[in-house]
Protein backbone atom coordinates (compact mmCIF):
# COMPACT_ATOMS: atom_id res chain seq x y z
CA UNK A 1 0.00 0.00 0.00
CA UNK A 2 2.84 2.39 0.66
CA UNK A 3 3.82 2.19 -3.09
CA UNK A 4 0.23 3.11 -4.10
CA UNK A 5 0.52 6.16 -1.67
CA UNK A 6 3.67 7.48 -3.18
CA UNK A 7 2.33 7.25 -6.08
CA UNK A 8 -1.21 8.89 -5.89
CA UNK A 9 -1.55 10.54 -3.07
CA UNK A 10 0.05 13.89 -3.01
CA UNK A 11 -1.61 14.97 -6.16
CA UNK A 12 -4.99 13.71 -5.34
CA UNK A 13 -5.13 16.09 -2.49
CA UNK A 14 -4.54 19.30 -4.58
CA UNK A 15 -7.09 18.56 -7.16
CA UNK A 16 -10.11 20.59 -6.48
CA UNK A 17 -13.34 18.68 -5.33
CA UNK A 18 -15.13 19.98 -8.33
CA UNK A 19 -13.11 17.49 -10.51
CA UNK A 20 -14.95 15.05 -12.83
CA UNK A 21 -14.56 11.98 -11.45
CA UNK A 22 -14.28 8.68 -14.36
CA UNK A 23 -14.10 5.23 -12.19
CA UNK A 24 -11.69 2.96 -14.72
CA UNK A 25 -12.22 -0.92 -15.04
CA UNK A 26 -8.57 -1.94 -13.90
CA UNK A 27 -7.74 -2.56 -10.86
CA UNK A 28 -5.08 -2.08 -8.65
CA UNK A 29 -4.32 -4.92 -7.14
CA UNK A 30 -3.15 -6.08 -10.70
CA UNK A 31 -0.56 -3.66 -10.81
CA UNK A 32 2.77 -5.15 -9.89
CA UNK A 33 5.20 -3.29 -7.37
CA UNK A 34 7.76 -2.02 -10.33
CA UNK A 35 4.62 -0.76 -12.51
CA UNK A 36 3.83 1.68 -10.00
CA UNK A 37 6.68 3.98 -11.14
CA UNK A 38 4.67 4.43 -14.38
CA UNK A 39 1.22 5.85 -12.59
CA UNK A 40 4.00 8.10 -10.54
CA UNK A 41 5.15 9.42 -14.36
CA UNK A 42 1.43 9.77 -15.62
CA UNK A 43 0.81 12.36 -12.60
CA UNK A 44 3.82 13.99 -13.02
CA UNK A 45 3.61 14.96 -16.96
CA UNK A 46 0.44 16.78 -16.16
CA UNK A 47 -0.34 19.68 -13.54
CA UNK A 48 -2.64 18.72 -10.61
CA UNK A 49 -5.23 20.83 -11.51
CA UNK A 50 -5.91 18.81 -14.94
CA UNK A 51 -5.44 15.31 -14.75
CA UNK A 52 -4.42 13.31 -12.07
CA UNK A 53 -4.50 9.14 -12.12
CA UNK A 54 -5.18 7.77 -8.39
CA UNK A 55 -5.45 4.24 -7.00
CA UNK A 56 -5.81 4.19 -3.32
CA UNK A 57 -8.71 2.18 -3.17
CA UNK A 58 -7.81 -1.98 -3.63
CA UNK A 59 -11.10 -1.94 -6.24
CA UNK A 60 -10.49 0.67 -8.62
CA UNK A 61 -8.62 3.35 -10.29
CA UNK A 62 -10.11 6.44 -11.01
CA UNK A 63 -9.02 9.76 -12.81
CA UNK A 64 -9.95 12.94 -11.29
CA UNK A 65 -10.07 15.41 -14.55
CA UNK A 66 -10.62 18.98 -14.89
CA UNK A 67 -9.24 19.73 -17.83
CA UNK A 68 -6.17 18.04 -20.62
CA UNK A 69 -4.42 18.53 -23.99
CA UNK A 70 -5.83 15.22 -25.72
CA UNK A 71 -2.47 15.34 -28.14
CA UNK A 72 -0.71 15.52 -24.85
CA UNK A 73 -2.63 12.90 -22.96
CA UNK A 74 -3.09 10.58 -26.05
CA UNK A 75 1.24 10.82 -26.62
CA UNK A 76 2.02 10.42 -22.74
CA UNK A 77 -0.16 7.35 -22.93
CA UNK A 78 0.95 5.65 -25.48
CA UNK A 79 4.60 5.79 -24.25
CA UNK A 80 3.51 4.44 -21.10
CA UNK A 81 1.68 1.39 -22.51
CA UNK A 82 5.02 0.58 -24.41
CA UNK A 83 6.73 0.50 -20.79
CA UNK A 84 4.05 -1.93 -19.25
CA UNK A 85 0.31 -1.41 -17.97
CA UNK A 86 -0.88 -1.71 -21.69
CA UNK A 87 -4.60 -2.19 -20.68
CA UNK A 88 -4.74 0.66 -17.90
CA UNK A 89 -3.16 3.37 -20.04
CA UNK A 90 -5.21 2.56 -23.30
CA UNK A 91 -8.88 2.69 -20.89
CA UNK A 92 -7.51 6.24 -19.34
CA UNK A 93 -7.26 7.20 -23.15
CA UNK A 94 -10.86 5.93 -24.22
CA UNK A 95 -12.32 7.11 -21.00
CA UNK A 96 -11.30 10.14 -21.57
CA UNK A 97 -12.31 10.21 -24.94
CA UNK A 98 -15.59 8.77 -24.26
CA UNK A 99 -16.82 12.35 -22.68
CA UNK A 100 -18.73 14.35 -25.56
CA UNK A 101 -19.75 17.10 -23.51
CA UNK A 102 -16.56 19.66 -22.82
CA UNK A 103 -15.85 23.11 -23.43
CA UNK A 104 -12.41 24.26 -25.60
CA UNK A 105 -9.66 26.97 -24.18
CA UNK A 106 -6.88 27.10 -26.58
CA UNK A 107 -5.98 23.31 -27.41
CA UNK A 108 -6.89 21.57 -23.85
CA UNK A 109 -10.43 20.29 -23.35
CA UNK A 110 -12.17 21.98 -19.92
CA UNK A 111 -14.45 19.46 -18.60
CA UNK A 112 -15.65 21.62 -15.18
CA UNK A 113 -17.79 24.56 -15.36
CA UNK A 114 -17.04 25.20 -19.10
CA UNK A 115 -20.66 25.94 -19.47
CA UNK A 116 -20.79 28.46 -16.43
CA UNK A 117 -22.60 32.04 -17.74
CA UNK A 118 -19.51 33.85 -15.27
CA UNK A 119 -20.01 37.57 -16.69
CA UNK A 120 -24.21 37.41 -15.63
CA UNK A 121 -25.20 36.94 -11.89
CA UNK A 122 -28.96 35.66 -11.52
CA UNK A 123 -29.06 34.77 -14.79
CA UNK A 124 -32.29 33.18 -14.83
CA UNK A 125 -33.69 35.95 -12.56
CA UNK A 126 -32.55 38.20 -15.28
CA UNK A 127 -34.59 36.44 -18.06
CA UNK A 128 -37.59 36.31 -16.20
CA UNK A 129 -36.93 39.82 -16.25
CA UNK A 130 -36.03 40.39 -20.26
CA UNK A 131 -39.05 37.99 -21.00
CA UNK A 132 -37.51 35.42 -23.73
CA UNK A 133 -38.95 35.75 -26.82
CA UNK A 134 -41.38 38.17 -25.98
CA UNK A 135 -42.56 38.58 -29.30
CA UNK A 136 -44.04 34.76 -29.54
CA UNK A 137 -45.80 35.44 -26.45
CA UNK A 138 -49.81 34.89 -26.23
CA UNK A 139 -49.66 32.94 -29.34
CA UNK A 140 -53.22 31.25 -30.48
CA UNK A 141 -51.26 27.90 -31.32
CA UNK A 142 -52.57 24.71 -30.09
CA UNK A 143 -50.63 21.83 -28.32
CA UNK A 144 -52.66 18.99 -29.73
CA UNK A 145 -50.68 17.35 -32.79
CA UNK A 146 -52.14 15.52 -35.70
CA UNK A 147 -50.60 12.84 -37.86
CA UNK A 148 -49.47 13.23 -41.39
CA UNK A 149 -51.96 12.11 -44.36
CA UNK A 150 -50.69 8.98 -45.48
CA UNK A 151 -51.95 9.40 -48.95
CA UNK A 152 -49.78 12.13 -48.79
CA UNK A 153 -46.83 10.93 -47.53
CA UNK A 154 -43.23 10.05 -49.18
CA UNK A 155 -45.07 11.65 -52.70
CA UNK A 156 -43.89 14.31 -54.75
CA UNK A 157 -46.85 16.68 -55.48
CA UNK A 158 -46.64 18.90 -58.59
CA UNK A 159 -48.86 21.83 -57.63
CA UNK A 160 -48.67 25.01 -56.64
CA UNK A 161 -48.05 25.12 -52.99
CA UNK A 162 -50.77 27.10 -51.36
CA UNK A 163 -53.28 25.08 -52.79
CA UNK A 164 -51.63 21.82 -51.47
CA UNK A 165 -50.89 23.13 -47.91
CA UNK A 166 -54.70 23.34 -47.45
CA UNK A 167 -55.23 20.00 -47.97
CA UNK A 168 -52.41 19.46 -45.34
CA UNK A 169 -54.07 19.20 -41.49
CA UNK A 170 -52.83 21.73 -38.71
CA UNK A 171 -49.89 20.78 -36.58
CA UNK A 172 -49.11 17.54 -39.04
CA UNK A 173 -45.46 18.20 -40.41
CA UNK A 174 -42.63 17.70 -38.34
CA UNK A 175 -39.98 20.10 -40.00
CA UNK A 176 -40.21 22.31 -43.30
CA UNK A 177 -37.38 22.88 -44.95
CA UNK A 178 -37.16 25.01 -47.89
CA UNK A 179 -35.13 27.98 -50.24
CA UNK A 180 -37.78 29.51 -52.03
CA UNK A 181 -37.12 31.36 -55.69
CA UNK A 182 -35.21 34.53 -54.75
CA UNK A 183 -36.86 36.87 -57.16
CA UNK A 184 -33.34 37.24 -58.78
CA UNK A 185 -34.52 36.70 -62.62
CA UNK A 186 -33.09 33.59 -62.91
CA UNK A 187 -34.66 31.38 -65.93
CA UNK A 188 -36.35 28.62 -64.23
CA UNK A 189 -38.55 26.17 -66.13
CA UNK A 190 -41.59 27.22 -65.10
CA UNK A 191 -40.74 30.87 -66.05
CA UNK A 192 -38.29 33.51 -65.54
CA UNK A 193 -37.76 34.62 -61.28
CA UNK A 194 -38.94 38.05 -61.79
CA UNK A 195 -41.62 40.02 -60.40
CA UNK A 196 -42.57 43.15 -58.61
CA UNK A 197 -41.33 42.71 -54.84
CA UNK A 198 -44.58 43.47 -53.42
CA UNK A 199 -46.63 40.85 -55.64
CA UNK A 200 -43.90 38.27 -55.00
CA UNK A 201 -43.90 38.82 -51.02
CA UNK A 202 -47.85 38.37 -50.93
CA UNK A 203 -47.25 34.85 -52.51
CA UNK A 204 -44.65 33.82 -50.61
CA UNK A 205 -46.13 34.78 -47.55
CA UNK A 206 -49.16 33.49 -48.15
CA UNK A 207 -47.66 29.82 -48.64
CA UNK A 208 -45.57 30.68 -45.51
CA UNK A 209 -49.08 31.13 -43.58
CA UNK A 210 -50.14 27.52 -44.35
CA UNK A 211 -46.52 26.33 -43.53
CA UNK A 212 -47.44 27.66 -39.96
CA UNK A 213 -50.19 25.98 -39.53
CA UNK A 214 -49.27 22.83 -40.74
CA UNK A 215 -46.43 22.45 -38.96
CA UNK A 216 -46.71 20.83 -35.29
CA UNK A 217 -46.25 22.26 -31.91
CA UNK A 218 -42.26 22.39 -31.56
CA UNK A 219 -41.88 21.71 -34.64
CA UNK A 220 -39.13 24.10 -36.82
CA UNK A 221 -39.60 25.86 -39.95
CA UNK A 222 -36.00 26.52 -41.70
CA UNK A 223 -35.74 29.09 -44.75
CA UNK A 224 -32.49 29.11 -46.90
CA UNK A 225 -32.30 32.58 -48.28
CA UNK A 226 -30.02 35.28 -50.21
CA UNK A 227 -30.84 38.85 -49.94
CA UNK A 228 -30.90 40.20 -53.69
CA UNK A 229 -27.98 42.86 -52.82
CA UNK A 230 -28.23 44.75 -55.57
CA UNK A 231 -32.33 45.76 -55.33
CA UNK A 232 -31.84 46.73 -51.67
CA UNK A 233 -34.02 44.30 -50.69
CA UNK A 234 -32.87 42.59 -46.93
CA UNK A 235 -35.08 39.38 -47.72
CA UNK A 236 -33.53 37.30 -45.19
CA UNK A 237 -34.77 40.54 -42.59
CA UNK A 238 -38.17 40.53 -44.25
CA UNK A 239 -38.71 37.08 -44.07
CA UNK A 240 -37.94 36.84 -40.19
CA UNK A 241 -39.74 39.46 -38.94
CA UNK A 242 -43.12 37.63 -41.08
CA UNK A 243 -42.32 34.71 -39.10
CA UNK A 244 -41.85 37.13 -36.03
CA UNK A 245 -45.30 38.72 -36.25
CA UNK A 246 -46.94 35.27 -36.68
CA UNK A 247 -45.32 34.22 -32.91
CA UNK A 248 -43.20 31.81 -34.82
CA UNK A 249 -39.79 32.06 -32.17
CA UNK A 250 -36.56 32.31 -33.96
CA UNK A 251 -34.35 30.08 -32.52
CA UNK A 252 -31.29 31.93 -34.56
CA UNK A 253 -29.49 32.19 -38.07
CA UNK A 254 -26.84 29.72 -39.85
CA UNK A 255 -24.54 31.27 -42.30
CA UNK A 256 -23.80 29.21 -45.02
CA UNK A 257 -20.19 30.45 -46.05
CA UNK A 258 -20.00 28.79 -50.06
CA UNK A 259 -16.63 29.99 -50.15
CA UNK A 260 -17.50 31.05 -53.68
CA UNK A 261 -13.96 33.51 -54.26
CA UNK A 262 -15.63 34.99 -57.63
CA UNK A 263 -17.94 37.32 -55.40
CA UNK A 264 -15.18 38.78 -53.63
CA UNK A 265 -14.44 41.48 -55.89
CA UNK A 266 -16.49 44.96 -55.82
CA UNK A 267 -17.97 46.47 -58.64
CA UNK A 268 -15.85 48.73 -61.11
CA UNK A 269 -18.24 51.19 -60.89
CA UNK A 270 -17.54 51.98 -57.07
CA UNK A 271 -13.46 51.16 -57.45
CA UNK A 272 -12.03 53.34 -55.25
CA UNK A 273 -15.00 55.49 -54.28
CA UNK A 274 -17.02 56.20 -51.25
CA UNK A 275 -19.82 57.66 -53.67
CA UNK A 276 -21.63 54.50 -53.37
CA UNK A 277 -19.39 51.29 -53.26
CA UNK A 278 -21.55 47.88 -53.66
CA UNK A 279 -21.19 45.16 -50.89
CA UNK A 280 -20.45 41.36 -51.90
CA UNK A 281 -20.91 38.27 -50.24
CA UNK A 282 -19.45 34.85 -50.10
CA UNK A 283 -22.37 33.22 -47.97
CA UNK A 284 -26.22 32.84 -48.19
CA UNK A 285 -28.42 32.81 -44.77
CA UNK A 286 -30.32 30.14 -43.21
CA UNK A 287 -32.98 31.59 -40.94
CA UNK A 288 -34.34 28.74 -38.22
CA UNK A 289 -38.05 29.11 -36.35
CA UNK A 290 -39.89 27.43 -33.55
CA UNK A 291 -43.67 27.14 -33.51
CA UNK A 292 -44.85 27.32 -29.87
CA UNK A 293 -42.02 25.44 -27.88
CA UNK A 294 -38.05 25.71 -28.76
CA UNK A 295 -38.32 21.94 -27.54
CA UNK A 296 -39.15 19.58 -29.70
CA UNK A 297 -40.84 16.18 -28.89
CA UNK A 298 -38.86 13.09 -29.73
CA UNK A 299 -37.32 9.35 -28.86
CA UNK A 300 -33.65 9.03 -27.74
CA UNK A 301 -33.49 6.12 -30.49
CA UNK A 302 -34.94 7.97 -33.07
CA UNK A 303 -31.65 10.41 -32.90
CA UNK A 304 -29.34 9.82 -35.60
CA UNK A 305 -26.60 12.98 -34.70
CA UNK A 306 -23.40 11.85 -33.59
CA UNK A 307 -21.61 13.80 -31.08
CA UNK A 308 -19.07 15.22 -33.62
CA UNK A 309 -21.84 16.22 -35.93
CA UNK A 310 -23.68 17.95 -33.13
CA UNK A 311 -20.28 20.38 -32.09
CA UNK A 312 -19.93 21.15 -35.34
CA UNK A 313 -22.75 21.99 -36.62
CA UNK A 314 -24.41 24.16 -33.54
CA UNK A 315 -21.50 26.59 -34.86
CA UNK A 316 -23.61 29.32 -36.09
CA UNK A 317 -21.53 29.14 -39.08
CA UNK A 318 -21.25 26.55 -42.00
CA UNK A 319 -18.54 26.02 -44.53
CA UNK A 320 -20.33 23.76 -47.43
CA UNK A 321 -19.84 24.21 -51.23
CA UNK A 322 -22.11 24.84 -53.74
CA UNK A 323 -24.31 22.24 -55.56
CA UNK A 324 -22.31 21.38 -59.10
CA UNK A 325 -24.85 19.49 -60.67
CA UNK A 326 -27.34 22.25 -61.58
CA UNK A 327 -26.93 21.71 -65.12
CA UNK A 328 -27.18 17.86 -64.68
CA UNK A 329 -30.71 18.36 -63.33
CA UNK A 330 -31.29 21.81 -65.07
CA UNK A 331 -32.51 23.79 -62.14
CA UNK A 332 -30.77 27.29 -61.54
CA UNK A 333 -30.48 27.18 -58.00
CA UNK A 334 -30.27 24.15 -55.72
CA UNK A 335 -28.55 23.84 -52.64
CA UNK A 336 -26.06 21.09 -51.92
CA UNK A 337 -27.09 17.95 -50.08
CA UNK A 338 -24.73 18.29 -46.91
CA UNK A 339 -26.97 21.56 -46.25
CA UNK A 340 -29.98 19.28 -45.92
CA UNK A 341 -28.88 16.31 -44.27
CA UNK A 342 -27.30 18.81 -41.81
CA UNK A 343 -30.32 20.55 -41.23
CA UNK A 344 -32.16 17.52 -41.48
CA UNK A 345 -30.30 15.30 -39.08
CA UNK A 346 -29.63 18.18 -36.43
CA UNK A 347 -33.53 19.29 -35.83
CA UNK A 348 -35.29 16.09 -36.57
CA UNK A 349 -35.95 12.61 -35.31
CA UNK A 350 -36.13 9.61 -37.45
CA UNK A 351 -39.13 8.60 -39.06
CA UNK A 352 -40.31 12.49 -39.09
CA UNK A 353 -42.46 13.99 -41.54
CA UNK A 354 -40.22 16.78 -43.81
CA UNK A 355 -42.13 19.03 -46.38
CA UNK A 356 -40.56 21.49 -49.07
CA UNK A 357 -42.93 23.50 -50.53
CA UNK A 358 -40.35 24.43 -52.96
CA UNK A 359 -38.98 21.29 -53.68
CA UNK A 360 -37.33 22.10 -56.96
CA UNK A 361 -35.34 18.98 -58.16
CA UNK A 362 -35.82 17.36 -54.10
CA UNK A 363 -32.50 17.89 -52.46
CA UNK A 364 -34.45 17.80 -49.77
CA UNK A 365 -36.91 15.24 -50.02
CA UNK A 366 -34.07 13.22 -51.55
CA UNK A 367 -32.18 13.37 -48.51
CA UNK A 368 -34.79 13.01 -46.32
CA UNK A 369 -35.57 9.35 -47.73
CA UNK A 370 -31.81 8.68 -47.06
CA UNK A 371 -32.01 9.77 -43.39
CA UNK A 372 -34.90 7.72 -42.84
CA UNK A 373 -37.61 10.45 -42.51
CA UNK A 374 -41.07 10.19 -44.34
CA UNK A 375 -41.23 13.24 -46.66
CA UNK A 376 -43.88 15.23 -48.71
CA UNK A 377 -42.02 17.92 -51.48
CA UNK A 378 -44.13 20.35 -53.85
CA UNK A 379 -43.31 21.83 -56.92
CA UNK A 380 -45.32 23.39 -59.58
CA UNK A 381 -42.92 22.22 -62.16
CA UNK A 382 -43.73 19.20 -63.74
CA UNK A 383 -39.92 18.28 -64.95
CA UNK A 384 -38.49 19.66 -61.65
CA UNK A 385 -40.87 17.07 -60.50
CA UNK A 386 -39.59 14.25 -62.41
CA UNK A 387 -36.32 15.04 -61.66
CA UNK A 388 -36.93 14.95 -58.16
CA UNK A 389 -38.93 11.36 -58.10
CA UNK A 390 -35.68 10.13 -60.15
CA UNK A 391 -33.39 10.89 -57.35
CA UNK A 392 -35.55 9.01 -55.04
CA UNK A 393 -35.65 6.15 -57.78
CA UNK A 394 -31.86 5.75 -58.38
CA UNK A 395 -31.32 5.61 -54.08
CA UNK A 396 -33.95 3.19 -54.08
CA UNK A 397 -32.39 0.93 -56.89
CA UNK A 398 -29.01 1.32 -55.43
CA UNK A 399 -29.98 -0.47 -52.07
CA UNK A 400 -31.87 -2.79 -54.19
CA UNK A 401 -28.85 -3.70 -55.90
CA UNK A 402 -26.89 -4.12 -52.78
CA UNK A 403 -29.66 -6.35 -51.20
Amino acid sequence: MSEKMSATSSAKNTVSAAAKIITLDYKPHLLAKKDWDLVRQFNHAFKADEIVLNGLAEDRFTLALRTVDMTQLRTVCDALAASGIRPLFQEIVTAVESIKSYGLKGNKRKYVDYDVERKTRDRKKKELVRQKYYYAAENSFTAQNHPFPTELANKIICDDSETVLQKIPANSVDLILTSPPYNFGLDYQGGQDTAYWEDYFKKLFAIFKECIRVTKYGGRIIINVQPLFSDYIPSHHIISDFFRQHKLIWKGEIVWEKNNYNCKYTAWGSWRSPSNPYLKYTWEFIEVFCKGDLKKPGQKENTDITAEEFKQWTTGKWSIAPERRMKEFEHPAMFPEELARRVIKLFSYKDDLILDPFNGVGTTTCVAHRLGRRYCGIDIVAKYCRHAQGRIDAMQQDLRSLA
